[in-house]
């Protein structure tokens, strides 16, 4: 099984939005002029101030106009904000309304929980059930009416699953994300997708159960493959014979990173953690391959490390080098 490290970018608020609402795509900064994709296509947010923006502007100043253009294909389509623990409630707030003033959706991922990554490269999170449940609050109270799609604690069920968090913390990790589920459907325009693990488990058996205890019923599905890198391929066949276990639920793909497919050389055990040789996948985009997948989305974030791995930096943390290997990979 593919252990799944995750970084969570801790991105500031006060982010600007690339067309003001009005339905044209002049960009709202002097920097790297990214604009909106396509509502058809891609209704999730595009960050013009993003971190892949930045190194395009710098780029540009620079005169590298060649890889500017290598790491646009990462600045212009919409990635996920990683809502980090300090004022949750301002964080989501920046980002929603700058997606609502675009005529957007915010994407965004919650990364909190309590023993996150079992001690490993992510590891954190809140202090307790208690601080979790108070972090989710002001989560849901940045939201508000506006339109937002959330994925929930990657990684969380899985380490349930396979031993990593330890018994007796399996029941409360049951009632947070219940209660998170139950709090952010609670609110107007919000979809929310619990976090299912990834194609390399094959077999759904182990994590059905964990989803139903979690409160999938009553979220609006599920999420696969994030930050992994399994083919969309595998990961609608994943996805569909998880979906028949758990009332028929619809899913989402992270296909940020999962244009070769994942890596098989190496070390099994680190196989995730900033492989060679990969590419950008599919675009966010809603227009999928199979009626179940609600969207193919980018939850994690091209050219940001998995750890300190094979030379990376911290998890979380941009990784130029990468980014720009990652984006020359891509057709």
């Amino acid at each position: 099984m593919s252990a799944v490290v995750l970084g969570a970018a801790l991105l500031m608020t006060g982010c600007s939005s690339s067309d003001g609402g009005d339905g044209t795509d002049e960009p709202a900064d002097a920097g790297a002029g990214i604009t909106q994709q396509p509502k058809e296509k891609a209704p999730f947010w595009v960050n013009p101030d993003g971190t892949a923006a930045q190194q395009v502007a710098d780029l540009e100043k620079s005169g590298k106009k060649q890889e500017a253009e290598q790491i646009r294909k990462i600045a212009e389509q919409p990635v996920a904000e990683w809502v980090g623990p300090d004022d949750p409630q301002q964080q989501t707030r920046g980002f929603t309304e700058a997606a609502d003033k675009a005529g957007r959706t915010a994407l965004l991922v919650l990364y909190n929980i309590p023993h996150r990554d079992c001690g490993q490269y992510s590891q954190g999170g809140a202090a307790d059930g208690d601080a979790y449940r108070d972090w989710v609050d002001g989560v849901a109270a940045g939201i508000g009416d506006r339109p937002a799609t959330v994925v929930l604690e990657p990684d969380a069920l899985l380490h349930l699953v396979d031993g990593c968090t330890p018994e007796q913390f399996h029941e409360e990790r049951y009632d947070l994300l219940k209660g998170a589920v139950t709090k952010l459907k609670s609110l107007k325009n919000t979809k929310v997708y619990l976090d299912a693990g990834n194609a390399g488990w094959q077999n759904p058996d182990q994590i059905f159960e964990p989803l139903n205890r979690a409160g999938i019923a009553q979220a609006d599905g599920f999420s696969v493959n994030v930050s992994n890198f399994y083919s969309t391929e595998d990961s609608i066949a994943y996805g569909k014979r998880l979906s028949a276990k758990v009332g028929g639920k619809h899913f989402v793909i992270d296909t940020s990173r999962n244009g070769k497919g994942p890596y098989t050389d190496g070390k099994p055990d680190e196989r995730w953690c900033n492989p060679p040789g990969r590419s950008l996948g599919e675009t966010p985009t809603t227009k999928t391959a199979d009626p179940l997948v609600d969207a193919y989305l980018w939850v994690k974030r091209p050219g940001e490390s998995d750890g300190e791995c094979k030379g990376g930096p911290k998890a979380g943390q941009w990784w130029a080098d990468y980014a720009l290997k990652l984006a020359k990979a891509t057709g």
